[in-house]
């Protein structure tokens, strides 16, 4: 483990809830969209989140650069893998005097419960501010380890 892996660890886990902070933004924003350039509602979207391994020295042939399997398996900290778009069902309300209703009166609303993704908001910012201490922590102890030595 290096000197920096586990700043490397907590800004990657920054990186990754802050598009998650984005993403859910963007669906609370688009609660009531109801046409979109593709036409229809708005689409909630959820960011799948995957992890990060160190294993670059995988295909390296020189015996003297090999590392262990246990090495090379490293957590490095965590990514977004991708930002998909819900399968779920537009919630249809009778209102036949918006402008996107359809022949029988009804618009369709996009699939998005304002509390719940409050909720997956205030998750995200907490664990922001997880990887926040745990970087402020980590460059605690790194500073009283060089205090030590200098002294």
């Amino acid at each position: 483990m290096g000197l920096f892996d586990g700043y490397n660890v907590s800004t990657s886990g920054m990186s990754a809830q802050r598009t998650r902070i984005n993403v859910v933004s963007a669906n609370i924003a688009n609660a009531q969209t109801t046409h979109t350039q593709d036409g229809g509602p708005y689409k909630k979207q959820n960011v799948v989140f995957e992890e990060l391994l160190l294993n670059n020295m995988k295909n390296v042939t020189d015996k003297s650069h090999q590392i262990s399997n246990e090495q090379n398996l490293a957590v490095r900290g965590v990514g977004v893998q991708s930002i998909v778009n819900s399968k779920d069902d537009p919630v249809m309300r009778f209102e036949p005097e918006h402008p996107d209703a359809n022949d029988e009166g009804y618009v369709a609303y996009p699939n998005i419960n304002p509390v719940v993704e409050m909720v997956d908001l205030i998750e995200a910012m907490r664990s922001y501010e997880a990887n926040v201490a745990a970087f402020t922590t980590h460059k605690t102890i790194d500073t009283k380890t060089l205090e030590i030595l200098k002294a």
